[in-house]
Formats: structure tokens, C-alpha cells, sequence
């Protein structure tokens, strides 16, 4: 009987701490979502399993091109899935079917070389905003049907969960994410 005992203690010790560590994880390193919705189509479909990585952002802020989940600016408990356009301190121009930075390094401006998205891709819509310390401006893939910093403004850092790294599913396109490179194209001014 006190070995039964001492193996059952033994077996309860490594549940405890193995919901422990899950629990730590999912709270403070990765997130599991679920991808609702065709705005970041087709980098993401609906029905996408992706997993967020909660720590990253902790040690360094977001860069352009990192695609990232987020709490609705306007409805706290709603998550969303964009793709990071212009950082903080930054001015967002969009006009012609273009996306135009200017930043210190770039105060003439330059044109954002996305290609990431598909051919022919549009992104309508005339708006012009100087994004604040703590701001970034975030979009969806699919600029015809995504609703973002276009339809609500800048989002605020604190409303970000973290960065999306890996697509678990569906199995055929499990992928590991990094933020696209981006070539500059200086406007004339």
C-alpha cells in the first residue's frame, strides 16, 4: 500500500507540474488563435491555427512587416490578426494605391515595397497620419476586405498581444514566420 501511495504521489507530483508549466507558457510565452475571418488573405485563410509568441515584444518592440494578434481598439475582448505598416513616430501616407513612410531616416518619404502581397494588390483609400510614441498602424493582406488602422486609426502597443511565429494548421502549410524584408524607394521632395 505505501508503494501504491508513493507511486500515486509520484504520478500527481508530474501532473502538478506539468499544468504548471503549460499554464506558464500559455500565459506569459505562446498563445494558440484561431484565424477568423479572410483579411489577411492569403498569408492567412480562415481556419488558420497559428501560434503567438507573447515574449518577443517584451524584449524589443515591433518592426515593419511582423505580422501580430491584438485587442480590437474598440471592443477590448475582440482579437485581431494585421500586419505591421508604420511605427511609432512615423507618418502613414496612403494616396494613388500607394503606401508612403516618412521617417528621420527617410523624411522625403519612401514608397513601402510590399511584396508579400499578391499582384495587382490595391491598397484604396486616402489617409495621412503622424503615428505617436506609443502608436503603430497596422493592415490586413487582403486591402480590398480587411478592416483596419484605415477604419479605426492608430493602434496603441498596449493593445498588442504578440507576434504570430508559426501556422499550425492545416498540416500542408505549417509555416514559421519572420517579417519581410523591405526595399526603400525614396520619393522626390
Amino acid at each position: 500500500m505505501r508503494k501504491f501511495l508513493a507511486s500515486a504521489l509520484e504520478v500527481l507530483e508530474i501532473a502538478v507540474i506539468a499544468i504548471a508549466a503549460v499554464f506558464v507558457i500559455r500565459i506569459y510565452l505562446v498563445q494558440p488563435f484561431l484565424v477568423s475571418g479572410t483579411s489577411m488573405s492569403p498569408t492567412f485563410k480562415n481556419g488558420d491555427y497559428v501560434l503567438v509568441d507573447e515574449l518577443t515584444y517584451r524584449i524589443r518592440p515591433p518592426a515593419r512587416g511582423d505580422v501580430i494578434v491584438f485587442h480590437d481598439p474598440q471592443d477590448y475582448s475582440t482579437y485581431f490578426i494585421k500586419r505591421v505598416i508604420g511605427l511609432p513616430g512615423e507618418r502613414v501616407v496612403i494616396a494613388n494605391d500607394t503606401v508612403t513612410i516618412y521617417n528621420t531616416a527617410h523624411p522625403h518619404g519612401f514608397v513601402l515595397n510590399e511584396s508579400y502581397l499578391p499582384p495587382g494588390t490595391v491598397t484604396s483609400g486616402n489617409y495621412d497620419v503622424t503615428l505617436s510614441p506609443t502608436q503603430y498602424f497596422v493592415m490586413g493582406d487582403n486591402r480590398p476586405l480587411s478592416y483596419d488602422s484605415r477604419s479605426w486609426g492608430p493602434l496603441p502597443a498596449a493593445n498588442i498581444v504578440g507576434i504570430v511565429r508559426v501556422r499550425l494548421w492545416p498540416l500542408n502549410k505549417i509555416t514559421i514566420f519572420s517579417a519581410p524584408t523591405y526595399t526603400t524607394t525614396s520619393t522626390a521632395g
